[in-house]
């Protein structure tokens, strides 16, 4: 095995200073004061223009006083490109100094990411909300053209990803940019003021955690095959939870907001994983997903996190994070991650008379939080990179689903330091293809198959 990058203690030292760095700003409410520095208008780009992309924008159109506006938007579909500068017109019509982009100012297709960063100026911000797989790609032209960062989660789903944005991220370090990753639960106040009652023993030493994200099919299920005149590419791209190429599957792209949240609490990354998992109501689906995920997480200590995934119609509906103390327990996710309703007890039974503390409601909104925070670090012009946090957090998650597609314990290094890569050409996807995974002649596409694919997560 090669040399780790970071060895367990100083992971855990990073999320501490991370985590203390955020409960101290838990009651500041950013400022973007012109007192403070004159600066001009911070443009805009969007690069995927789907809905999480859509919200993002919003999002950072809304920060308080800030002089944002979005002037270039980038997708590979027309539809999806138009159904976003329709949604945010209508929004911001009024508002004619948050959004101006004209057809003009309005690219498709696999280099249009790079005409929607050239529309900018260095210092501006670009948001990269498409699938994983191009994470990498987008970080290294922005990073080229002096830009500032917002990227969706998760970041990567393997290895060789991985370090190549860590690397990335250095590189952005050195040119003073700052870069945010969309674990938005991080910017939660309430959530920040558990950590740090948490991090000060109010419910002793952490001994247990849980996880659940389980609730009906989502963008991962589908039934439909393949239209004739569909390209391959195109076809996995707009299907991208079904993938494991492009998004790490469901598994991936939805749980690590629970896995982040309860690892972020702990203070520290699991350093490994043994998983369960199964396809059970999915013969009629064409993807690469189970229906059913359970990780049982081990950090250093030997303390656990139990983590259960399920999408399936008609099971009992659970989206929650607790973690339970020595001396008491505490939630830190309700059902959702917004708003969060986070609380402590003197028990582990969490009812009412248990109750020691709770964040007052209503909540502000994370998603809003989390782009207050960035503009802020780029108008004061202070440190800002959660790319080493984000991609850590890709990896754990990664651990996990490693383990219940191979049926094997997997650890964090073997995580990191696995060479199998699933889209190493990514760079070079055009329409026709190849994709990184055909279909057979059945139009059916590889599935993990645990105890039979021991090294990698398909065949």
């Amino acid at each position: 095995m090669s040399e780790r990058i970071e060895t367990t203690e100083n992971r855990r030292n990073f999320i501490k200073v991370a985590g203390t760095a955020s409960a101290l700003a838990a009651f500041a409410v950013p400022h973007v004061h012109a007192e403070e520095k004159e600066i001009n208008t911070i443009q805009v780009a969007l690069v995927g223009c789907g809905g999480r992309g859509t919200g993002a924008a919003a999002n950072c159109l809304d920060v308080p006083g800030a002089r944002t506006k979005l002037v270039a938007m980038a997708d590979v579909f027309d539809h999806r490109l138009a159904g976003s500068h329709k949604t945010l017109e209508r929004l911001y019509q009024e508002k004619e100094d948050k959004f101006d982009v004209p057809q003009e100012r309005q690219f498709v297709g696999f280099e249009a990411y790079k005409n929607a960063m050239d529309a900018l100026n260095p210092g501006d911000i670009v948001i990269l909300a498409t699938p994983l797989a191009f994470r990498w790609v987008h970080y290294t032209y922005a990073i080229d053209k002096g830009l500032n960062v917002f990227m969706e989660k998760p970041l990567i789903a393997d290895g060789p990803s991985a370090k190549r944005m860590l690397a990335l991220s250095e590189k952005a370090d050195a040119k003073n940019l700052k870069s945010a990753v969309g674990l938005m639960v991080r910017h939660c106040r309430g959530r920040q003021e558990l950590h740090k009652r948490i991090q000060d023993g109010e419910i002793g030493d952490i001994i247990m955690m849980r996880a659940y994200r389980m609730h009906g099919p989502v963008a991962s299920a589908f039934s439909t095959r393949k239209p004739a005149e569909t390209p391959e590419v195109m076809f996995q791209i707009e299907r991208f939870h079904s993938f494991l190429w492009a998004s790490g599957g469901c598994f991936s792209d939805f749980y690590i907001h629970q896995i982040d949240e309860t690892s972020w609490m702990k203070n520290s990354w699991p350093v490994k994983a043994q998983a369960l998992g199964g396809r059970h109501h999915r013969d009629d689906f064409i993807d690469q997903n189970f229906d059913s995920y359970a990780v049982e997480y081990t950090y250093d200590d030997g303390s656990k996190l139990f983590f259960d995934g399920r999408t399936m119609l008609g099971c009992r509906n659970d989206m929650s994070s607790t973690v339970h103390g020595s001396k008491g327990s505490a939630i830190v996710s309700t059902s959702g991650h917004t708003p969060g309703k986070v609380r402590t007890f003197s028990g582990q039974n969490q009812n009412r008379r248990e109750v020691t503390w709770a964040w007052p409601q209503p909540e502000e909104n994370p998603y809003q939080l989390e782009w207050n925070d960035f503009i802020d670090a780029i108008v004061k012009d202070t440190p800002y990179n959660e790319v080493p946090r984000g991609v850590e957090a890709s990896l754990v998650t990664s651990m996990g689903r490693m383990a219940a597609h191979t049926g094997q314990e997997i650890t964090y290094d073997q995580m990191l330091h696995c060479e199998h890569e699933f889209a190493p050409n990514v760079d070079k996807l055009t329409v026709d293809g190849p994709a990184p995974i055909m279909p057979d002649e059945n139009g059916r596409y590889a599935v993990p198959m645990p105890g039979k694919n021991r090294d990698v997560e398909f065949s």
